[in-house]
C-alpha cells in the first residue's frame, strides 16, 4: 500500500456532514460489541461531535485515501500531558490494507508525548490492531490495563494501552 495515497487532514466545519455519515458506519460497527441500537429515525446519535470542532483541547482528523473519505480519528487531551484516542475509524474497504496502521502511527507522531488508547477486547480486530500499532510505535514500552466503562456496568471493561511517543 502506498503511504502517499493517505491524507490525514484536520477536520473543518465543511467536513461535518461527511464526519456525521462516517460516524453512522463506525457506530454500526461498534454496535456488535456494545449492543447499541439506532434511534427511532434509524440513526446512531452522537452528541459529542461539536466538541471535536470547537474545543481547543480536542481535534478531529478526516482520513482520505486517494482523495476520498476513508475514516476519522478524534483526539482529546491536547492541552494536557496525556493524549487520548477518543475514536478511530477506517471504512471496511481499506481495512487490512495498511491505511489505518499508517494513519495511527502518523497521528501518534503528530502529537508526541503520553498517549492512552482504549478499545474493546471483544473486538478482536481492534485488539490486534492497537497492540500492533503500539509495538511498532514504541517496541515493548507500553502498558495495558482494563478499566470499567463509566455508567455501563453491564458491558465488559475496556482495555487501555498507555505509551509515550
Amino acid at each position: 500500500m502506498n503511504d502517499t495515497s493517505i491524507t490525514l487532514r484536520r477536520m473543518t466545519d465543511e467536513d461535518r456532514p461527511t464526519i456525521d455519515r462516517l460516524w453512522q458506519l463506525y457506530a454500526h460497527d461498534l454496535s456488535e460489541f456494545r449492543g447499541t441500537m439506532p434511534d427511532a429515525a434509524g440513526l446512531f446519535t452522537w452528541t459529542r461531535v461539536p466538541d471535536y470542532f470547537d474545543d481547543p483541547d480536542r481535534c478531529g482528523y478526516l482520513v482520505l485515501h486517494d482523495r476520498g473519505p476513508a475514516g476519522f480519528a478524534l483526539v482529546r487531551g491536547l492541552k494536557d500531558d496525556r493524549r487520548l484516542m477518543g475514536e478511530f475509524f477506517v471504512v471496511r474497504a481499506v481495512r487490512r490494507r495498511g491505511v489505518g496502521h499508517a494513519v495511527a502511527l502518523r497521528l501518534l507522531r503528530l502529537h508526541p508525548g503520553k498517549w492512552e488508547i482504549p478499545f474493546q477486547e471483544e473486538n478482536p480486530g481492534a485488539a490486534r490492531f492497537w497492540r500492533r500499532v503500539a509495538t511498532e510505535a514504541v517496541g515493548d514500552a507500553w502498558a495495558e490495563e482494563r478499566r470499567p466503562v463509566p455508567g455501563k456496568p453491564q458491558i465488559p471493561p475496556d482495555v487501555w494501552l498507555s505509551l509515550t511517543v
